[in-house]
C-alpha cells in the first residue's frame, strides 16, 4: 500500500506542476493580450469615459441610492458587514427600496464595473509596459482590476438575491456577499494603488532613458 502511494506521488506532483504551468500560461497570455489592446487612443477613450461617468452618472446614482434607502446603510458602500447586518439593511430599505436596489444592481451596477475596469486595465497596461521590463512580473498588474470587477458582480448578485428573498432567508447568498464586498474594495483599492506605481515607474524610466549614457 505504501509502495502504491509512493508510486502515485510523482504522478500527482507532475499533474499539479502541469496545472500550475497551464494557469501561468493562460494568465500570461491574457495579460499580454490586454497590453496589446491598450493603445494610447484606447487609454485616452477609457480615461474620458471614466471621468464623464464619475462626474455625471455616479453622483446621480449615489443620490438616488440614498433616497431609496431612506438613509439606511448600503452594502455597496460598506467595507464589511455580516449576513445578519445585510438582512437588517434589507429590512430598513422597505419594499420599494429593495426593488430600487435590485434595479440599480442590474442597470447602473453593470455599467460601473465595466467603466472602471476598462479604465484601470488599459491605463495600468499602458503604464507598466513603459515602466517595467517586458519579462517582469509587474506586467501581471493589469489583471488585478479584473478581480475587482469579478467580486463587484458577485456582490451585486448575492446582495440582490438577499433583497429579493426578504423576509425569507438566503444564508448562502448572505455569506458570499459578506466575503465579496471586502474583496471588491481590496482589489479596487489595490488597482488604483498599482496605477500610482505605474505612473511613478513610467516617469522614472522615461527620465533614465533621457539621461546621457543610458
Amino acid at each position: 500500500m505504501q509502495r502504491l502511494a509512493a508510486a502515485e506521488t510523482p504522478s500527482a506532483a507532475h499533474s499539479n506542476a502541469l496545472t500550475g504551468t497551464l494557469k501561468r500560461g493562460f494568465l500570461k497570455k491574457l495579460s499580454a493580450l490586454l497590453q496589446r489592446l491598450s493603445l494610447g487612443s484606447v487609454v485616452l477613450l477609457a480615461t474620458l469615459i471614466f471621468i464623464v461617468f464619475t462626474a455625471t452618472v455616479l453622483p446621480r446614482q449615489s443620490a438616488a441610492a440614498e433616497a431609496n434607502g431612506a438613509g439606511a446603510a448600503t452594502p455597496d458602500l460598506s467595507f464589511f458587514y455580516t449576513p445578519t447586518e445585510l438582512v437588517r439593511m434589507a429590512e430598513a430599505y422597505g419594499v420599494d427600496g429593495r426593488q430600487a436596489y435590485v434595479r440599480a444592481r442590474f442597470t447602473f451596477d453593470v455599467a460601473w464595473p465595466l467603466v472602471y475596469t476598462f479604465f484601470l486595465v488599459t491605463t495600468t497596461s499602458w503604464l507598466f509596459r513603459r515602466g517595467f521590463p517586458a519579462e517582469s512580473r509587474w506586467q501581471f498588474a493589469n489583471l488585478v482590476p479584473l478581480l475587482a470587477a469579478l467580486f463587484d458582480f458577485l456582490e451585486n448578485m448575492t446582495t440582490s438575491w438577499v433583497m429579493l428573498r426578504f423576509p425569507d432567508q438566503a444564508p448562502l447568498a448572505g455569506i458570499l456577499a459578506s466575503l465579496a464586498t471586502p474583496l471588491k474594495w481590496i482589489f479596487v483599492g489595490g488597482s488604483f494603488l498599482l496605477l500610482v506605481v505605474g505612473i511613478v515607474a513610467a516617469i522614472v524610466t522615461a527620465i533614465r532613458r533621457g539621461q546621457p549614457g543610458e
